[in-house]
């Protein structure tokens, strides 16, 4: 009962105190916090508890493998946006992940630190080819329904992950913890009410701030088994910090025109 409430009540905090700065701070940021181990970190923690610290190491190698299909996610509906809606964008990003989640079944009987290189490389790669991000506009309000529909759907996805656990794996379950909906949600949003644009710094934002979370992952899987959930997750969440703390100061220089330019 204990865990069901924890499950219950932290993911809708944090999802909606994302969704908060989101708002206040536009959709590169936006997209930014969304590439936070919010949903995966969660998850790893429940099944720490739940299913044992071993298993929990494997989902976190898994989330690193995962965490790649977002990069390719946010590659694909950048690339798509340019010249298409939001549902040619959203098919062709979640193509991109399913590919890139068969691609890297190979790559996760390796240890954990080669898997971190192979998708941080990846990810840089990525990053290189995504489509520049145009200058911002006005933002469009959200109507009042959007976090709270947020909070509900995200709490639904931890609770279908961590139940369905024991039948997926370890490695299985923490890969689809890293499945792109909260960026989804962000980036068909804004495309939708603004433009592409908008839609584009979602996801490039989304981009800059995997790098944190991958390193996080690598940190639980190195250290859970020997020092413990409250010592592997507090390191976590410090690598988060510093590492998040480059990009996002990456992410907030000033655009050049000529770049942005189509």
């Amino acid at each position: 009962m204990a865990l069901l409430l924890l499950k219950l009540s932290l993911t809708p905090i944090l999802i909606g105190g994302a969704s908060l700065a989101a708002r206040r701070w536009g959709p590169s940021i936006g997209g930014w916090l969304v590439a936070l181990p919010l949903t995966s970190g969660p998850v790893a923690l429940y099944l720490a508890l739940d299913q044992g610290y071993a298993f929990a190491a494997g989902a976190a190698k898994g989330s690193i493998a995962g965490l790649l299909g977002d990069a390719t996610f946010a590659l694909a509906y950048g690339l798509i946006a340019r010249r298409a809606g939001w549902p040619a964008s959203v098919t062709c990003g979640f193509a991109a992940f399913g590919v890139t989640a068969l691609a890297m079944q190979p790559v996760l009987p390796a240890p954990a630190i080669v898997v971190f290189a192979v998708v941080a490389a990846a990810m840089a790669i990525c990053l290189a080819l995504a489509v520049p991000a145009p200058a911002s506009g006005e933002a469009t309000p959200a109507p009042a329904w959007d976090i709270p529909a947020r909070m509900v759907v995200g709490t639904a996805i931890v609770l279908a992950i961590t139940a369905a656990a024991q039948t997926l794996g370890p490695s299985l379950s923490g890969l689809l913890a890293a499945f792109p909906v909260y960026v989804t949600v962000l980036a068909v949003f804004a495309h939708r009410l603004e433009g592409p644009g908008p839609a584009i710094h979602v996801v490039r934002g989304l981009q800059m701030g995997l790098f944190g979370t991958i390193v996080f992952f690598l940190v639980i899987n190195a250290s859970i088994e020997r020092l413990g959930v409250v010592v592997a997750f507090g390191a976590g969440l410090l690598a988060v910090v510093l590492v998040q703390a480059v990009s996002l100061r990456l992410l907030r220089r000033p655009v050049d025109p000529a770049v942005s330019a189509p």
